[in-house]
């Protein structure tokens, strides 16, 4: 089992990272980097995980980091997302079931707000019954269904999310009981409400056909035009009903 990792000036919550990652003892734990100005190369290093370098994006990160990992087992985490114990044993596990093609974990979020039990009820519920389960829960694949999708594909945004619809169709999803607990800090920092409506917005401009790199900048703060105007003078593309039950989810904020 190979773990990866992109980082982009993840310093501050890096080394924790690593040490959780590291505590079950995978083959391997790669760091993608996409061009880090902080300590994340150093911290990487000094935990002895392997450094891949790519351009920053994340599904290139992502991509390249599996490109160089030699697991059979590939799981994606986020820099700033904390393994349970015992991850790599009750992971394999599951897949030892061959209709399973990969998965994710049950969601937390470590930091308190106002609204975290509903952000944590909600994603775990839409987790279980949908089986679209996101990047911030630490996604898991075969080596083969990840080579037969091509990988992530490469999009600004919504990556994880393109990538498991299409990994549902080539088997089962598990979900892990065992939760990884992710950082708080786009919430704290942009509240509750907000930053909710933010990704329930993100993913219908991404049903409706916006450009992933337009949803991109809208997410990161980049522009004050609202998101609102923009989905409603855009004709839908991506359409089909199992689609429009999906994009009522929003993704969760990394």
């Amino acid at each position: 089992m190979s773990v990866i990792i992109p980082t982009l000036n993840e310093a501050e919550h890096l080394p924790l990272t690593l040490k959780h990652a590291a505590a079950s003892e995978p083959m391997e734990i790669l760091v993608a980097d996409g061009g880090s100005r902080d300590d994340t190369l150093r911290i990487a290093a000094g935990h002895g995980a392997t450094l891949v370098s790519s351009p920053p994006n994340r599904a290139r990160q992502m991509n390249a980091g599996a490109a160089a990992a030699r697991g059979e087992t590939l799981l994606f985490l986020h820099a700033d997302t904390l393994l349970p114990a015992n991850y790599r044993d009750a992971m394999l596990a599951l897949l030892r079931r061959p209709e399973v093609v990969g998965g994710a974990f049950r969601f937390r979020i470590r930091d308190r707000f106002p609204g975290r039990w509903l952000v944590e009820s909600t994603t775990n519920l839409r987790s279980r019954l949908w089986r679209m389960p996101y990047g911030d829960q630490a996604l898991f694949v075969r080596r083969w269904a990840f080579n037969a999708l091509g990988g992530f594909p490469d999009l600004a945004i919504m990556e994880d999310y393109e990538f498991v619809r299409r990994l549902r169709r080539l088997g089962k999803l598990a979900l892990m009981e065992a939760p990884v607990l992710t950082s708080g800090r786009r919430w704290q920092r942009f509240g509750f409400l907000r930053t909710t409506l933010i990704n329930k917005l993100i993913i219908l401009g991404y049903r409706c056909g916006l450009s992933p790199a337009k949803l991109a900048t809208l997410y990161r703060g980049r522009t004050q035009r609202p998101l609102v105007g923009e989905i409603a003078s855009t004709s839908w593309s991506r359409g089909g009903e199992s689609d429009i039950a999906e994009s009522k989810d929003a993704k969760q904020a990394s």
